[in-house]
């Protein structure tokens, strides 16, 4: 059974929107990631972990949104940045594109940070639509699920973690012997409670923040197989779930 909507053809598309009212839409960035990944990242893990879910569940996965909200990157080449405005409309039309066809559930699988604040609007505005919404973040995901698997300092941005599911997606666009590692440089202005309107390049010069040289295949790979069983779990409640259960509640 096909369960990428881009693959399918129209009357196969509709078969699968009269049975279903479900679907996955991933969405990441274009932005740096080190010297050793490719701008890509984001967007090539999140159609990754979309569509093996897909592949798992049944439920249809939609073409990757590959741009996204990344003006903090823009210092580094080849980063493509979207307003949050433009971001927020260009998915709200196509989950409403989605809801024409029937569908009221869509699992965005975001692979970009920078995109959580327009996504969490917009999945309260769809709501307001009768359409549920809910975000997926592989790394928060991992971090729980696998909390001793890596250090700290192999979390962050571009760092040992995201550089080992690269090489277990991509490893032919990985170059490890690049792979950098930075101490970030914290401002002196940072103190607790405070927000500054800092880039990328304010804390690191190779786009690295912590250690990436100890990412392997074999580390990404087990992170792969948690997020993606954790998201399947997800996916398969919200399958069932009833509409009417997912909706806002009347006045108190």
């Amino acid at each position: 059974m096909k369960v990428l909507l881009h693959e399918m053809s129209w009357t196969e598309a509709k078969e699968y929107f009269a049975k279903n009212d479900i679907a996955l839409l991933p969405v990441g960035s274009n932005e740096q990631h080190g010297p050793q990944n490719p701008l890509g990242t984001d967007h090539l893990i999140a159609k990754a972990i979309a569509e093996e879910t897909a592949k798992r569940t049944g439920v249809l996965c939609l073409q990757v949104i590959p741009f996204g909200i990344s003006p903090h990157h823009k210092q580094f080449w080849g980063t493509i940045s979207i307003s949050p405005k433009i971001f927020k409309q260009y998915m709200k039309e196509g989950c409403l594109s989605l809801n024409y066809y029937g569908v009221k559930k869509i699992v965005i699988v975001n692979g970009h940070g920078g995109n959580l604040n327009a996504l969490s609007e917009l999945a309260r505005e769809l709501r307001e639509k009768k359409i549920f919404a809910s975000i997926f973040q592989w790394w928060p995901a991992a971090s729980k699920l696998l909390p001793d698997f890596f250090k700290p300092e192999e979390r962050r941005h571009a760092s040992a973690e995201e550089t080992s599911v690269n090489l277990a997606l991509y490893p032919n666009i990985v170059t490890m012997d690049k792979a950098a590692d930075e101490t970030v440089h914290e401002s002196t202005l940072q103190s607790e409670g405070v927000t500054l309107p800092l880039d990328t390049a304010d804390y690191t010069g190779s786009g690295v923040f912590g250690k990436s040289s100890t990412a392997s295949i074999e580390k990404g790979k087990v992170v792969l197989e948690a997020i993606v069983s954790e998201l399947v779990k997800h996916v398969n409640i919200l399958k069932k779930a009833k509409i009417e259960d997912l909706m806002q509640k009347p006045k108190v």
